[in-house]
């Protein structure tokens, strides 16, 4: 077994640098794919300089690939998987970070339970100074379990499962081909989650309840862009995908879409006050946010997102060491 890192840029040369340090300083040999989505501020000439500096010294990991015109943040992580030639594909965005053991952590785990198609780990977010601000929850028993193919998808629909940000998260590439690539008409705004809802429909989920990936939170982050109602519509858009895609053994306990619907909104209502968004709440609250259902599929979410996973949450969960 042999991971690509792929890593997308777009003008952000200095916290380029960072990211592919903590992809050749992994404690295990993999190969570093670095999508330039034809920036002009410098990021060409320091690859290219790069990858002659590692050819001279008889390196041939780093494999870099500049866009002709900007095509975004999809497209160039497609380009950086079809280029890529490792089993498993580790993503990882150009302002963000590896922790040196995360392949040797997953390749581990991954190896006790090769059905696996797609593997997430708990991160860290950090400030610009490198500040560690929280952590994603730990989910489930032990430092590393498997989720049955089964089970993925429903656990999705109820948030159990949440497999989290591009830097947490690798996939087989085969099945990451399977399914066509990321969606480019979502550019940014869920086309990582929409990925993972269709690389599960092939195997496995490993999670792994270790710190191997940091993710750093600042203004110019990618997703900063999209308001809440673009958000909601696109969660909207996620839940409708995962509902459609849920094993048939769930389904006489699964609730009505609708419900799902209205906790969503209900989820960025919540968000919207935090924010202190008036406008917005305004906007999107009505009586039909007195949903029982829907109030329960929102508590039910946020215990999961504070407190480790019950074994009883889902079908089955499968301790891996």
């Amino acid at each position: 077994m042999r991971f690509s890192v792929v890593i997308t840029t777009y003008q952000r040369l200095e916290w380029l640098r960072r990211a592919i340090d903590s992809a050749l300083n992994q404690t295990i040999d993999c190969q570093v794919v670095v999508v330039d989505d034809c920036s002009q501020d410098g990021t060409d000439e320091y690859m290219r300089n790069l990858c002659t500096q590692m050819q001279q010294r008889g390196e041939s990991r780093l494999v870099y690939h500049r866009n002709s015109v900007n095509r975004g943040h999809a497209a160039s992580v497609n380009v950086g998987v079809e280029v890529s030639s490792g089993d498993w594909i580790k993503f990882l965005d150009d302002d963000d970070y590896l922790a040196p053991d995360c392949l040797e952590k997953m390749s581990d785990a991954i190896a006790r339970h090769p059905d696996a198609v797609i593997c997430s780990c708990v991160a860290a977010q950090v400030d610009p100074m490198e500040t560690e601000i929280s952590r994603t929850p730990v989910f489930g028993p032990g430092r590393a379990f498997y989720v049955p193919q089964v089970d993925i998808h429903y656990a999705m629909l109820l948030e159990l499962l949440p497999f989290g940000t591009p830097v947490q998260v690798a996939c087989r590439r085969d099945a990451f081909l399977s399914t066509g690539g990321w969606d480019s008409s979502l550019d940014t705004n869920c086309d990582d989650i929409d990925s993972w809802i269709r690389i599960a429909q092939f195997g496995d989920a490993i999670f792994i309840n270790e710190c191997l990936a940091f993710r750093t939170i600042w203004t110019g982050a990618l997703n900063a862009k999209f308001s809440l109602q673009d958000r909601l519509d696109t969660n909207i858009l996620m839940k409708k995908k995962i509902y459609q895609l849920v094993d048939g053994i769930h389904r006489p306990r699964m609730p009505s879409f609708d419900a799902v619907r209205l906790y969503l909104r209900l989820h960025w209502l919540m968000v919207a006050i935090k924010n202190r968004n008036l406008s917005y709440v305004l906007e999107i609250v009505d009586l039909s946010l007195l949903s029982l259902t829907a109030w329960r599929l929102l508590i039910t979410a946020a215990i999961a997102r504070r407190c480790r996973l019950h074994h009883n949450s889902i079908r089955k969960l499968v301790l891996i060491e």
